[in-house]
């Protein structure tokens, strides 16, 4: 019998150390932004206060938050006609475009406008930071309206973050709760340690290319459902379990059972670290199902639904949800285009992504890790 131990499965860096962070922790039991754990920010911080603490270092001031946050507010009408226009452009000749790729495209364009895009120094990469955080909510919403046959409208900068990203995408200011929940989905999802997206942006600057470049590849992890695309897939694969549900000749058991059997991947369950439940899901679940209940009634069968898959998930799996599986439904609740769910990510992540390009740049090293060789051995060419 042999004694031989299994070598750990390292594919894809699992279980790897490549690095040292001081933005951002994720263990089992924690996730923890610059100190903060994610439940308290969730529940006593705004985003901007989250925002400044993850680019800034440090929790702000009430003056401190005021000048930020009016910063912000001025910022976003910084974005110069062009971007805009191609923006409107494509959603006009090419509706079809996945609005990551539109978002991509924008940044890009942007970084040409950018004063600073080529200056890696701390106080450039700030100011770029603040750019990038108080327009990309102008891209969304412009490529959104433009999808619907409407006008762009101008920021509010009355609105929160939060708020004024739903008043750009819908035109419509938004209620209380609608803005409440939309903050904590965006604080939930503003930072997350060495994950594809931020690891993808700290390798490009640490080949001292420049912020916007950075967060282009960032922007192209990102779009990928094993990754913040799941968001999306998530609440189509519900949608597809309704349709296939609704004439009451299937069961919710039923069809998790073929999807089992025909080993189909559902999206928003596991996680690479959290292997017993992602410490955000149930916050935005209670939020999104909050939002529901208040503001549109109808859509509490979609968190049933959810409800019974997670179970069966569990039960049979023994997987747990991730932050994506709640936050399709809670999307879905407030009338967000599915297409848009991973947009809206990057509206909250380019905080965590700056933060660590920032910190790549300032203490910097080449990311250059070493390959095992699996090919054909030496081999004579003219043998």
């Amino acid at each position: 019998m042999s004694t031989t131990k299994k070598e750990a499965d390292t594919r894809g860096l699992a279980g790897q150390t490549i690095g040292e962070t001081a933005v951002c922790a994720v263990n089992q039991t924690q996730l923890i932004y610059r100190g903060y754990e994610i439940a308290d920010l969730a529940a006593n911080a705004s985003f901007e206060e989250v925002a400044f603490l993850l680019l800034v270092g440090h929790k702000p001031s009430s003056g401190e938050l005021d000048a930020f946050s009016e910063e912000l507010a001025q910022m976003r009408s910084g974005l110069g006609e062009g971007v805009l226009s191609t923006v409107e452009r494509i959603a006009r000749e090419t509706p079809d475009a996945h609005p990551m790729d539109v978002l991509r495209t924008a940044i890009s364009l942007a970084a040409h406008e950018d004063p600073d895009c080529g200056d890696n120094g701390p106080e450039a990469e700030l100011r770029k930071s603040k750019r990038l955080l108080a327009t990309i909510p102008v891209i969304v919403g412009t490529h959104q309206r433009a999808l619907d046959g409407l006008p762009r409208i101008e920021s509010d900068p009355s609105l929160s973050h939060a708020a004024n990203l739903l008043w750009l995408m819908t035109g419509q200011k938004p209620g209380e709760i609608a803005a409440r929940v939309m903050d904590v989905s965006l604080i939930l999802y503003a930072e997350h340690d060495f994950n594809a997206s931020t690891f993808t942006s700290r390798v490009i600057a640490s080949t001292n290319s420049d912020m916007h470049s950075a967060v282009c590849g960032a922007i192209g992890a990102l779009k990928g459902n094993l990754h913040g695309g799941a968001n999306e897939a998530a609440m189509e694969m519900l949608k597809d379990i309704m349709e296939d549900t609704a004439s009451g000749d299937m069961t919710v058991d039923a069809w998790m059972e073929r999807a089992f059997a025909e080993k189909r991947k559902l999206m928003g369950f596991g996680h690479r670290v959290y292997k017993n439940g992602d410490h955000r899901a149930g916050i935005l679940r209670d939020w999104g199902i909050r939002y529901a209940e208040q503001e549109n009634p109808d859509t509490r069968k979609w968190f049933d639904l959810g409800d019974a898959v997670q179970k069966i998930m569990l039960d049979s799996k023994n997987i747990h949800p991730n932050v994506d599986f709640p936050c399709g439904m809670t999307y879905f609740a407030m009338g967000i285009p599915v297409p848009q769910y991973t947009p809206i990510f990057v509206a909250s992540r380019i905080t965590g992504w700056c933060a660590h390009i920032m910190e790549q740049h300032q203490n910097n090293r080449i990311i250059r890790p070493l390959a095992e060789y699996t090919g054909p051995e030496l081999l004579e060419w003219n043998g």
